[in-house]
């Protein structure tokens, strides 16, 4: 298992399944893991190949993490609170 987490190709199919995950279960949740499995794919073409499977592991929840907070800052609409109701519809 930790030969696999090494290997970018690994990391970009991943991506690619929870990019149409994504497409099925919208949310942004799977969004932001896709692009912090596509990040770690790209990443693993240069000398980060040589890193630890656990470091990779946290360096891919902080990649992710942080799409995630990207995806919910830029495409929250303003304003976007939740309704409440200060009174009862039937008094």
């Amino acid at each position: 298992m930790s030969a696999l987490i090494a290997i970018w190709w690994v990391w970009l199919a991943a991506a690619l399944l929870l990019a149409i995950l994504e497409v099925l279960v919208p949310g942004f949740v799977f969004l932001g893991f896709a692009i912090g499995a596509a990040a770690m794919g790209l990443m693993l073409l240069g000398p980060a190949a040589m890193l630890s499977p656990a470091l990779l592991m946290l360096i891919f929840a902080a990649l992710s993490l942080i799409a995630w907070l990207a995806l919910r800052r830029v495409f929250t609409l303003p304003g976007s609170t939740p309704k409440t109701f200060d009174h009862d519809i039937n008094d």
